[in-house]
Formats: structure tokens, sequence, C-alpha cells
């Protein structure tokens, strides 16, 4: 069922909110950053600024936990009120108790603890708020960042899909990782 009623979720330094006309630019700024995109499935230098407004505008109308669409949450820092990246929810079509998520994040804010701290807040909400059973992220093996931080997140490996994907010119590999509610609510309640 879509949360309607959803504006923001807040962590110890950031908010996880909608996308504003605000975060356009610092949105194709990122998207346009080939370090960024390196593991997306977008072209860095093919997004545009249309594209970006298209995104907002779309998100604009759109709400977290609808069955077969993606809900991007703006990544903000709470000190400088700058937007720095995304995560993404997806819930499954076909059964609406599981639920995926991916993240990015501008390359010049990576390494300070964000995306963890902003990945740990998303499943959160996702446990404990809209109560799903499970939830899964699938990265690019060769993508070490990703991998270490679901890791460091408690998530669990899998899966390892060779060649699986199709993937800027040539066959990829990706890890499946995934967490039970039973496994998040163990970690959390230590």
């Amino acid at each position: 069922m879509a949360d309607v009623k959803f504006t923001q979720l807040q962590s110890s330094r950031l908010l996880l909110r909608r996308f504003s006309d605000s975060d356009i630019a610092p949105f194709l700024a990122y998207r346009s950053d080939p370090d960024v995109g390196r593991y997306q499935d977008w072209e860095p230098g093919s997004y545009t600024l249309d594209d970006a407004r298209r995104f907002v505008r779309a998100l604009k109308t759109s709400h977290p936990d609808v069955p077969g669409h993606w809900f991007q949450f703006a990544i903000e820092v709470k000190a400088t009120s700058e937007m720095v990246g995304d995560c993404g929810l997806h819930i499954l079509c076909g059964d609406p108790r599981q639920a995926i998520i991916g993240f990015t994040l501008d390359s010049s804010e990576q390494g300070k603890g964000y995306a963890t701290e902003a990945v740990l807040r998303l499943l959160d909400y996702v446990f404990n708020s809209l109560n799903k059973h499970r939830v899964s992220a699938t990265t690019d093996c060769e993508n070490t960042k990703s991998i270490a931080l679901l890791e460091r997140i408690g998530m669990r490996r899998e899966g390892h899909f060779l060649q699986n994907i199709w993937f800027k010119g040539a066959w990829g590999d990706e890890y499946q990782y995934a967490m039970l509610k039973s496994e998040w609510l163990a970690m959390t309640r230590r």
C-alpha cells in the first residue's frame, strides 16, 4: 500500500526525503560523473537536464511502497542542506512483502559514511514502518565499495551470478545480497 503520508526520514546526519526542484542540478551532476555511473545502468554524459527534470517531476507524484515501482529518496546532509545522493526502494509486484534497495552517492561525498547511514535508515523504514519480510540488493562483482557497504550493514551474500547481465557492452557478473526482517530485528535489538 502506498505510503502517501511520506515526507522524510531522519538519521543523525541525514534526511532521506522527497526530491525537489532544487535537487535537479546536483542530481544531474552526479549522474554525469563517470565514477558514479561506472556500475549504474545509465551512461555518464547521456543523462540530460530534461531527463533530470522529468525524473524529479515524476517523483513529486509518486510514493514509496507501491508494488512494481521504484521510489527514490534524496539524501540530504542536515548540516549543509546539500543533496548528495539517493536511495532507491522497489517493492516487488509479485510479492509486495519483499523489496529491493539501491543507492548512489556523489563521488565527492563518498568515504564519509553517508551511504551506510542512509541505507541503514532506509532498512529501518522498510522493516519497521512498511513491515516488509525481506530486502535484497544486487551489485556488480567489481563494485568493491558497494560490496563492503552491504556486508558492513549485515546483509548476507546469497548469490553469485556469472555473466547474467549485458552491461555497457560486455557480460557482467553480479552478487545478490539480502536480509530478513527477523535478522534486522535481531541485529538492531542488541
